[in-house]
């Protein structure tokens, strides 16, 4: 059986598969061609959706991450796609480390943005600008883990703001390691904004990093990640990316100590159901079929 991920490695798949006689399994991570690379560049964007249309209504199985996406296919191509989440295995650590051992401050409340793809137009300008004194956040500092496009500009705003006690940084690291961290931190943040479709219908894998962690969620209301986070009323929502409207909602969290036990007892029952062992589940009785 052979598996393409995302539509740049489609064509040679599919060419493959028919010269071979081999299934194909298209697992598309993304609407590829709503991604924001290639929106300023209409001759690459051309070429894509030629190859996307020549082989799509050809294909048999299909998954995609969420049901926003499947729902833009099937819209688009009349198939129906199978909707399988980028959800972490469930967690297995003996030990959690203390902010101490993590060189992590522990007279204060953290708040955190991680993830692998910290790019532009996903809030984090706005997150550290929040950190400005003027907007109120007292005991507060934000950590930013991982890297992105915007890493070097944050940290330049850092300095030219004069925010490096506050604001701090850290590589990216190994899933395991990363844990820790996130566990003990107060609030995770996800805000991403709907500027172009492929972020509109994204549900980056950080808020279940965050779920699993068992940390309250401040998060743009992008639809997906809006179902999930009223679903399990986990946390906060903003339609606001202002600094002054970020920094109202992390002192509205902190300080609330009912909400967060509310949000703690949802986290715990949310980690327990969203799991890669429940998900996975879909994808192995399309794959029984061939193995």
């Amino acid at each position: 059986m052979l598996v393409s991920n995302d539509l740049d490695t489609l064509l040679p798949n599919y060419l493959m598969s028919k010269l071979k006689g081999i299934p194909l399994v298209y697992d598309s991570h993304e609407y590829f061609t709503g991604v924001p690379e290639i929106q300023q560049r209409p001759l690459v964007k051309k070429v894509w959706i030629c190859i996307e249309k020549m082989i799509f209504p050809h294909l048999k199985h299909i998954f995609t991450v969420n049901d926003s996406i499947a729902k833009l296919y099937k819209d688009e191509y009349g198939k129906e796609l199978k909707v399988i989440r980028n959800i972490p295995s469930t967690t297995k650590i003996d030990y959690l480390k203390s902010r101490t051992a993590l060189g992590l401050p522990e007279d204060k409340n953290i708040v955190l943005l991680q993830g692998a793809g910290i790019n532009v137009d996903r809030g984090a300008e706005e997150a550290v600008m929040a950190m400005l004194p003027q907007y109120g956040l007292q005991n507060v500092v934000l950590y930013i883990i991982g890297d992105g496009d915007v890493i070097e500009t944050l940290k330049k705003m850092v300095i030219e703001n004069a925010l490096e006690n506050r604001v701090f940084f850290l590589p990216k690291m190994p899933y395991d390691e990363l844990f820790h961290f996130t566990s003990n931190a107060d609030i995770g943040l996800t805000l991403d904004k709907d500027t172009n479709v492929n972020y509109r219908y994204s549900l980056p894998n950080k808020i279940f990093d965050y779920i699993h962690a068992q940390i309250p969620v401040l998060a743009s209301p992008l639809v997906e990640v809006k179902n999930i986070v009223e679903k399990y009323q986990i946390g906060c929502l903003t339609d606001s990316f202002e600094p002054q409207n970020i920094a109202d909602k992390i002192n509205y969290m902190i300080k609330d100590k009912k909400n967060i036990e509310f949000w703690k007892k949802n986290l715990k029952i949310a980690s327990h159901e969203l799991t890669w062992e429940n998900e996975q589940k879909e994808m192995i009785n399309v794959f029984k079929k061939y193995l």
